[in-house]
């Protein structure tokens, strides 16, 4: 029974909730969580008068911020945090799926959508820092679309509550979610080097969680590591990428080319294709950046800013990064390799085909540690959300938050070794439910974000007359 409803919630958050018909007989299948985050997108898009693209050298400048006090996070290691779960999986299996399910164009509509997804990462991020709050536990800061929406319905009511229900149901969603995350992680991680190394899959889920719990378990060396792996990382995979274009040099304009004419091209329209080239696109946009879940602010509300909007910033540029850096880079991979060779495969085994045919077997074994980097960070990070949302639920005790990380640290291992999708679906919903939650409370919630918005441009205009 309790199966079936959750595949029924899963059905109505991610299945085709609308049929937009298209000419030559094809349709356009829309989500209930594309409904939400789309418009959303495009709102505070308008609203931000373009943020992404007007303040991109703020979103740089504010990496540069310093802390002072040591227990807090700076900006920069906020964006590791946050980078450290959009850049996993989504980013090499996801891009992969999209692009085989969409064509080439599914990357034109991904870029798209991460402009547009900016904006709503910098709303919500800036609303976590305005809403932060001392955390005693782990030292610095905490917050998160928890604490920001438990804040406003106190304002509206004028009753000081210890909970409010959407905040609950906001931080329930987000730890059932990150829960199953865990599971994908472990059976990814360990199908890769089952297929690179050959070596069995419990040998690798049980390193993976030794790994995992030296970390997560000691009190604040997850940051510490996500400081040094996630830099290493996305700079291996981005200067990798470099290389294999660089190689293909002669390719790259044919390419490009490719990726317009799929993305807008009258035989997509006419074959009835064209939905499938935008709503992949989208999809996985929307879905690696998670710009929208409420996931990130967790991390944005951790940093020690002068200004609230700088974490914004951040947060949105960590939108940027995720997708059109690191999903292009997996994009272009593919796409530089003759379709012929790649027909017929999917999922890991067609990233490996093409990684292969750029590198010889050098590229298979390097697509498998990436992987491992990716979604290993990826771990870590969900649990450095996780903090916040079981602090919210069950108060300031250390038994709790290490409850919270052996139960994780389970469901790793459990994935590793066996693949239960009604988990995967239950992460799924989680995701979704998290999305719808934190959605409302920022169209309510937008204009203390635009307000400091404001306030910094003219600080800033000031300077400069």
């Amino acid at each position: 029974m309790i199966v079936n409803l959750i595949e029924r919630i899963y059905g109505f958050l991610w299945g085709d909730l609308l049929q937009i018909p298209l000419p030559g007989g094809g349709s356009v299948g829309i989500s209930l969580l594309i409904i939400l985050l789309i418009p959303a997108g495009i709102y505070f898009t308008i609203r931000t008068r373009g943020l992404p693209i007007r303040l991109f050298p703020d979103m740089v400048v504010a990496l540069t911020g310093k802390k002072d006090d040591n227990n807090s996070l700076s900006t920069f290691q906020t964006l590791i945090v946050s980078t450290a779960t959009r850049v996993g999986m989504g980013n090499l299996v996801g891009v992969v799926a999209a692009v085989s399910a969409g064509g080439a164009g599914a990357v034109f509509w991904m870029w798209v959508t991460a402009l547009i997804g900016s904006s709503t990462a910098f709303i919500e991020a800036t609303l976590a820092q305005i809403h932060k709050e001392r955390d005693p536990l782990y030292g610095g800061f905490r917050g998160g679309p928890a604490y920001y929406i438990h804040d406003y319905i106190e304002g509206r009511t004028g009753k000081k509550k210890k909970h409010v229900l959407v905040s609950v149901l906001f931080a329930v969603s987000g730890l059932i979610c990150w829960c199953g995350i865990s599971q994908v992680i472990s059976n990814s991680v360990a199908a890769s080097f089952e297929n690179a190394f050959s070596i069995p899959p419990l040998y690798t889920t049980i390193v993976l969680v030794i790994l995992a719990a030296v970390i997560v378990l000691r009190k604040n060396a997850t940051v510490k590591v996500l400081d040094l792996m996630v830099p290493f990382m996305a700079v291996c995979y981005f200067f990798i990428t470099i290389f294999i274009i660089v190689t293909n040099i002669g390719s790259l304009p044919g390419v490009f080319v490719r990726i317009i004419q799929e993305a807008f091209g009258a035989r997509q329209v006419v074959a009835g294709g064209f939905g499938a080239v935008l709503m992949n696109g989208v999809k996985r946009g929307l879905f690696s950046n998670e710009a929208g879940s409420g996931s990130a602010p967790c991390a944005a509300a951790a940093a020690e800013c002068d200004k609230p909007v700088k974490a914004g910033f951040t947060q949105a540029l960590g939108v940027f990064i995720d997708t059109i850096v690191i999903c292009s880079c997996t994009a272009m991979i593919m796409l530089l390799v003759p379709e012929k060779l790649l027909a017929g495969k999917e999922g890991m085994d067609l990233l490996q085909t093409a990684m292969k045919y750029h590198l010889g077997e050098f590229g298979v074994i390097f697509i498998a540690v990436t992987l491992f980097l990716f979604s290993f960070s990826t771990f870590l990070g969900i649990l450095f959300y996780a903090r916040s949302n079981v602090a919210y639920l069950l108060g300031d005790k250390w038994c709790w938050q290490t409850a919270y990380k052996v139960l994780a640290l389970v469901m790793l291992f459990i994935g590793g070794i066996a693949t239960y999708t009604f988990v995967w679906d239950l992460g799924d919903v989680g995701i979704g439910l998290m999305t719808i939650f934190n959605i409302g409370a920022l169209y309510l919630m937008s204009g203390q974000a635009l307000d400091e918005l404001k306030v910094y441009e003219a600080s800033k205009k000031n300077k400069k007359s």
